[in-house]
């Protein structure tokens, strides 16, 4: 495996819950409009692209993997649920054992008959903590993680509620170092995501190249880490693409090609070798989604 970004989306729907546009999209019109985005990733050194849409917003494997064997590009899919308001009825109503042999049955079979096995588990919180149904998705994908060793990963904005997560995650006797903070760089507070290094889990940094933070910001943050000790915990990507349907035409997506054509460049400028460069791209990403 070359460079690995951990965490990107080809197809999510962001539009009304009740309109269900996910239901009818083409598949070729998300080939068309994803694959040569894909491809240019490709181009870019990009070995493999980690998926990270999950129930409630519109996860549709068999599209992720039409445009991977038209791109011929390896995805990495996830079992797993978003947040409320976006916990589907079933999994509101289904009890925490439903709900972990469910993650299991994706994490070792497949999803929905695509003939396609989950990897990982993407999870989600509120930003002001977890709701009961959200502490019941995540005790169901810490009891599914600690029989498939899968990671877990959860879309967590504000970082104050990665502590309850990785307390409840502990609880259910699971581990902080099979999970994943995403969007860390959200959080303001440093030393938040020193605390939660400390304790083990992966810090995430998946909005490089957006306009909401300078390339600057990212650099000085992982140097800090670097100079912490944590290269081992590091995650880079952009959470870029997406073709969402309900969108004419699925939108305009954004290219995956940043980190390597722009960011890395800098990274090296900025004095970080790359033995280390290495291990943030292509090691720490694979370890983290190697079960």
């Amino acid at each position: 495996m070359g460079l690995i970004l951990p965490h990107e989306h080809v197809f999510v729907d962001l539009g009304p819950i009740e309109a269900k546009s996910f239901e009818r999209a083409d598949a070729g019109e998300v080939i068309a409009l994803m694959a040569p985005e894909l491809e240019a990733a490709r181009a870019a050194g990009v070995s493999a692209l980690v998926e990270c849409t999950p129930v409630g917003v519109g996860r549709r494997v068999d599209l992720v993997r039409a445009v991977s064997i038209a791109a011929d590009l390896p995805l990495v899919v996830a079992t797993g649920i978003y947040r409320e308001p976006w916990v589907p009825a079933w999994a509101q109503e289904a009890s925490e054992t439903e709900l972990r042999d469910w993650m299991l049955r994706e994490l070792t079979a497949e999803i929905e008959n695509t003939g396609v096995q989950a990897a990982w588990i993407k999870v989600s919180a509120g930003d002001d903590g977890m709701t009961p149904c959200e502490e019941k998705i995540l005790r169901a994908a810490a009891a599914a993680g600690r029989a498939t060793h899968a990671v877990i990963g959860s879309h967590t904005v504000r970082g104050a509620v990665v502590r309850d997560q990785l307390d409840l995650i502990e609880a259910a006797g699971y581990t902080p170092e099979r999970f994943i903070w995403i969007h860390t760089q959200a959080e303001e507070d440093f030393a938040l995501h020193l605390e939660m290094a400390q304790r083990g889990a992966w810090l995430e940094y998946d909005a490089i190249g957006s306009e909401d933070y300078s390339d600057a910001y990212f650099i000085t943050n992982i140097q800090q880490l670097l100079e912490a000790g944590f290269e081992d915990q590091l995650l880079l990507s952009h959470d870029r693409g997406w073709f969402d349907p309900s969108k004419p035409g699925g939108g305009i997506p954004k290219p995956f090609t940043y980190l390597s054509e722009v960011f890395l460049p800098k990274l090296r400028r900025a004095g970080i070798d790359e033995a280390t460069v290495e291990k943030l791209t292509r090691l720490n990403p694979y370890r983290a989604f190697a079960r």
